[in-house]
């Protein structure tokens, strides 16, 4: 695509600028909002979202936004740029560090870049459409695992919780006998992250909005893995679910998920 080389320079450019942002200033006290009874925002999520915008706006003016903190602002162009300046701000904001910035670019509708950065560890994960899925420049490809049942998995609970039983409970308690391990980080892009560089088997979660998965499935896509709703349907941003493997133990996490009911169901397991 043209002039992706310039787009790959100032995403990643911006994303490790919100992420040193955020670096420096984990730790500090935080005066959170919320936006739902456990759905928190602060202020760095604020001030990350101007930081990237701002920084990819300058150099491309034309392009349209769409970013977690309130942003839906269209462009001259067709292309978008869909933005999560802090993905994982619970655990920001309890002084936990792992969280990570997530920038994709969409052309027409179709995502050709994703940007997902660990500014903790130092992590830059990218993939480009048609041109595979890296970790700091070097190649990462999903893991070989084959069976479900020594498969590392992760998901996530959705902000409603508390009050809807759509809530990934019963799914959680099915996977835990099934699979070796499950894993609950807290960033979505970071897990979709690790499974296309191999340290995730697999991820399932539901309630997920375009931000927090347009990078990631790239990035899983690009690395040889396979993405789709719960009924392994294709992938689509406005999916109300997603689930993301290394594509060996994709069939077998679509089928545990599918023994839930209208109201949860059970398995006698």
């Amino acid at each position: 695509m043209e002039d992706l080389k310039a787009f790959v320079e100032a995403g990643e450019a911006a994303v490790r600028e919100a992420g040193a942002y955020l670096r420096a200033n984990l730790g500090r006290l935080v005066e959170a909002s919320y936006k739902g009874a456990v759905d928190l925002v602060t202020p760095f999520d604020l001030g990350a979202q101007e930081m990237l915008v701002d920084r990819l706006a300058s150099a491309f003016p034309e392009h349209g936004f769409l970013a977690e903190e309130g942003l839906a602002r269209p462009g001259a162009s067709d292309h978008r740029w869909i933005i999560d300046p802090l993905d994982g701000t619970t655990n920001f904001a309890h002084g936990f560090p792992v969280f990570s910035v997530s920038a994709a670019l969409e052309r027409s509708g179709r995502t050709v870049l994703g940007l997902v950065y660990d500014p903790m560890r130092e992590e830059m994960f990218r993939a480009e459409a048609g041109g595979g899925a890296f970790l700091n420049s070097a190649p990462i490809r999903v893991s070989g695992v084959e069976r479900l049942d020594r498969g590392l998995l992760a998901t996530g609970f959705p902000y409603d919780v508390r009050q809807s039983p759509a809530n990934n409970l019963d799914h959680w308690s099915r996977f835990i006998v099934r699979a070796q391990a499950i894993r609950r980080c807290g960033s979505a892009a970071l897990d979709l992250s690790y499974v296309g560089c191999g340290r995730f088997d697999g991820f399932w979660e539901l309630k997920l909005k375009p931000w927090d998965v347009a990078a990631g499935a790239l990035i899983v896509q690009e690395a040889g893995g396979r993405v789709t709703d719960f009924a392994g349907r294709p992938f689509a941003l406005d999916a109300p679910e997603i689930v993301a493997t290394n594509g060996r133990v994709h069939q077998a996490i679509i089928d545990v998920l599918a023994l839930a009911g209208p109201e949860g169901g059970t398995d006698g397991r």
